[in-house]
């Protein structure tokens, strides 16, 4: 799993929604520093993260990990 990869597709999904990094990062209940963290690249995320991502953005959690299916 490429984490720059993963993070530049969080980062377009949440745009894509309107949501700010604090917004998503309360749906997903994570801390506002990992949403920024991850899609700045600095971190592989723990599947339990991408997971609460993706229920948050309403994606599959293959969808973090291949942008192909994130816009389809």
């Amino acid at each position: 799993m490429n984490q720059r990869l993963v993070g530049k597709t969080v980062k377009s999904l949440r745009e894509q929604r309107g949501l700010t990094i604090v917004q998503l990062a309360e749906k997903s209940g994570l801390s506002h520093q990992t949403v920024r963290n991850l899609e700045y690249g600095r971190f592989a995320p723990a599947v339990e993260t991408l997971e609460s991502l993706a229920r948050a953005l309403g994606v599959e959690l293959g969808a973090l990990i291949s942008p192909a299916r994130a816009r389809a």
